[in-house]
């Protein structure tokens, strides 16, 4: 009883500790975003604004970064833009500094921008395995050592790396995702831990299933009709799935906070003790759902369907959600901003 009632004043201890300390302000602070012209980075980008943030954006799309900075400036946010591929190092030197040269000195790097493969192992390539590790793994890694010297130097700053659930878990039927996914976690925490002496905080987050529109733009093979709906369906149910705002206020009060670790959605928080606790449990479930739930190989096999083209056995009503969001986070394909500045 005496060690029980040690441990819990330890614990509470830490915790009071905790929420005393002072919360990063990102007012003024300048903030790199991966990824930032859509989804998830565009909500991010969103609040930041709100706070008082300057912007730099990259991503790989020119209309949809002059889309996004038209409604970031039209709010009063100062923005510099980067159209690029960040699965080259070229790409992403030019990208920190183009952002440096616009805003000044880079305080804070969120790395968010992601792809998404969904599809039975038999009808994923090579290719496929190193799309997703040069995408989440080297694209996230470019950045920090773009940006860390600066860092270092002032003896500041703070880095956030997007993962997800499936850098906790291994989802069958997304396996380059989830090894990329899981390099990148294991990336993220080994650069907290090496970095805090130089007063660099970085915080991993692992977001379950959210509703950011991204059902629209994942890739899926096989069965892709029968893959979309399994993906997507998850993703618009509440309570399984978070809103990308709710997300994102979250991700930020971690960032504020310097937390090591941010699982967002309960269930995902749940998955993730489950795993700890019962890893041979987990993985016996993973397979249950991949040979009694998951579609087999087929269909169209190794190649891509956007999932705005695989949408044929869910009724828009069930999406409903999700649709909304890709419209309101620049999901969906529109016209250009012609007279829109870059």
């Amino acid at each position: 009883m005496r060690n029980l009632l040690l441990g819990a004043a330890a614990v509470g201890g830490y915790w009071a500790w905790r929420a005393l300390q002072p919360r990063y302000d990102f007012r003024n602070r300048n903030v790199l975003i991966t990824g930032g012209s859509r989804g998830l980075g565009l909500v991010l980008a969103r609040q930041l604004a709100a706070a008082g943030a300057r912007l730099g954006l990259m991503a790989r799309d020119q209309d949809e970064l002059d889309r996004a900075a038209y409604e970031l400036r039209s709010r009063g946010a100062r923005v510099s833009i980067t159209a690029g591929d960040l699965k080259s190092r070229a790409d992403v030197r030019r990208f920190v500094g183009e952002s440096r040269a616009a805003l000044g000195p880079v305080d804070v790097l969120v790395n968010d921008a992601g792809i998404i493969g969904v599809g039975p192992l038999e009808e994923m390539t090579e290719e496929d395995f190193d799309v997703a590790m040069r995408t989440h793994f080297w694209a996230t890694l470019y950045t920090v050592l773009e940006v860390l010297p600066e860092m270092k130097a002032r003896r500041q700053g703070r880095i956030v790396n997007i993962t997800s659930i499936g850098a906790k878990i291994a989802v069958p039927h997304m396996l380059p995702y989830v090894a990329s996914k899981f390099a990148a976690a294991g990336l993220s925490e080994g650069l907290r831990a090496e970095l805090a002496k130089y007063g660099v905080v970085v915080t991993t987050v692992c977001p379950g299933l959210m509703r950011t529109g991204s059902h629209l733009n994942a890739e899926f093979k096989g069965r892709n009709d029968q893959e979309y709906a399994w993906f997507a369906l998850g993703n618009a149910i509440p309570g399984l799935s978070m809103s990308a705002e709710r997300a994102a206020r979250q991700i930020l009060a971690a960032c504020a906070r310097g937390d090591a670790e941010l699982v967002l959605t309960l269930p995902a928080r749940l998955a993730v003790a489950l795993e700890g606790l019962c890893p041979n449990l987990m993985a016996n479930v993973m397979a249950l759902v991949n040979r009694v739930v998951l579609p087999d190989p087929g269909g169209v096999g190794p190649r891509r369907v956007k999932g705005k083209d695989s949408r044929g056995l869910l009724p828009d009503s069930v999406t409903y959600l999700t649709d909304r969001a890709a419209a309101q986070n620049n999901e969906m394909h529109r016209t250009p901003l012609a007279t829109e500045s870059r």
